[in-house]
């Protein structure tokens, strides 16, 4: 029972990197954008789906972990759900803001560059917290 214990935890570990990674990749796509039609399209083909489903993955293999310890309702387990929380929150004000942009305005994807990189840099500083916490408990 052990085994499989510590092979959750490396899983979600794996996961909380992953979703590290494509929040790095959402800003690093945000930054290179110069057309909001062209970056709308490929945030609603790629990235929203690509970062829901990393979120799920961490909440998913968060619950599996949850379940093996009997559902204890600890501290860090108890922070966790309120990150995922914030996140999913933060991705969904990110996401309806880009929805609501007007495409013909010229300097609505800078107003929208300042505004989706203070949300993401939110996500990566949350992520990186509690993965930092969680690492050397």
């Amino acid at each position: 029972m052990n085994e499989m214990y510590n092979m959750g935890l490396s899983i979600h570990s794996v996961g909380e990197v992953f979703l590290l990674g494509v929040i790095f990749l959402n800003i690093f796509l945000l930054r290179a954008s110069k057309s909001l039609k062209k970056y709308k399209r490929l945030m609603s083909v790629v990235l929203v789906p690509l970062t829901a489903t990393t979120i799920g993955v961490a909440i998913f293999t968060g619950v599996i972990m949850m379940a093996a310890k009997h559902l204890e309702f600890t501290l860090e387990n108890i922070v966790m759900i309120l990150i995922s929380l914030v996140l999913i929150f933060l991705e969904v004000k990110r996401i309806k803001s880009l929805k609501s942009m007007n495409e013909n305005k010229e300097r609505s994807l800078e107003a929208y560059k300042g505004f989706g990189l203070k949300l993401l840099y939110a996500e990566i500083a949350l992520v990186s917290l509690i993965s930092v916490w969680m690492w050397l408990i």
